[in-house]
C-alpha cells in the first residue's frame, strides 16, 4: 500500500519537475522549507533522476534548490523573530506546530546552540521547523544563513545522488533515506557527547 501511494506521489512530483524545470525545484524547495511539511525527498530525488537522464543539470538544480531552501527558511526565521513565542502559542496549529513541539525544538536549539541549525536541516521532523527557534533566539542572521546553506547543501546533494543512482526504485529510496537519517542521528549524538564532555572538562579546570 505504502509503495503504491509513494509511487503515485513520486510520479506526480516527477511530472511537475519535468514540466516546470528549475523554477519548479525552486518553488517546491521554498515551500518545504517553510512550515508546510512537504518532504524534500519528493522533489529532489526526481530532480536527481532527471539529472541522470540529462534533462536537468546539476549546478542549476543545486543553485535553485539552495535558494528556495534558504528563502523558505527565512520566512520561518523572520516570523519567529518579529512575532515571538506568543504567536505560536496562540496560533501554532496554523503552522502545523503544537506547543509541545515548539518546546522540543527550543530545547533542541538551546542544547546544541547555533550548530543545531546545521544539523536540523538534515533531520526528519525538525528540518521544517528548526528556523523557528533560531528566529525566537534572534540568532545572528549571517550564521543562520551559513549553517542553513551548509546543512541544506549536504541534504540536497544526498537526495540528488540518491535519485541519480536509484533511478525511481521506490523501495530502495525508502531504504536509503532511512539509513541516511540513522547516520545523521548517530553523528548528532556523538557530537553532543563530545560537546558535553568538553563543557564538563572546562568547568573542572
Amino acid at each position: 500500500m505504502f509503495v503504491e501511494f509513494f509511487g503515485e506521489i513520486f510520479k506526480l512530483i516527477l511530472n511537475f519537475v519535468q514540466t516546470f524545470g528549475y523554477t519548479g525545484i525552486f518553488i517546491m524547495t521554498f515551500i518545504e522549507s517553510t512550515f508546510i511539511p512537504i518532504p524534500s525527498e519528493f522533489t529532489l530525488i526526481p530532480a536527481g533522476i532527471l539529472i541522470a537522464k540529462g534533462e536537468l543539470h546539476l549546478a542549476p538544480v543545486l543553485i535553485f534548490g539552495l535558494t528556495g531552501t534558504l528563502l523558505g527558511s527565512f520566512v520561518n526565521y523572520f516570523i519567529a523573530y518579529y512575532f515571538g513565542r506568543k504567536l505560536f502559542i496562540n496560533y501554532g496549529k496554523y503552522f502545523f506546530l503544537k506547543p509541545g513541539q515548539l518546546l522540543s525544538l527550543e530545547l533542541f536549539f538551546n542544547k546544541y546552540g547555533v550548530i543545531s541549525t546545521f544539523f536540523g536541516r538534515m533531520l526528519p521532523g525538525i528540518k521544517h521547523f528548526i528556523s523557528f527557534p533560531a528566529g525566537l533566539a534572534r540568532m545572528n542572521l549571517k550564521l543562520f544563513t551559513l549553517y542553513t546553506l551548509l546543512g541544506s547543501f549536504i541534504w540536497i546533494s544526498f537526495l540528488l545522488y540518491l535519485g541519480h543512482i536509484i533511478n525511481a526504485n521506490e523501495e530502495l529510496i525508502s531504504i536509503y533515506i532511512r539509513r541516511f537519517n540513522i547516520a545523521i542521528l548517530f553523528i548528532v549524538i556523538v557530537i553532543s557527547i563530545l560537546m558535553y564532555t568538553t563543557k564538563k572538562f572546562k568547568k573542572r579546570n
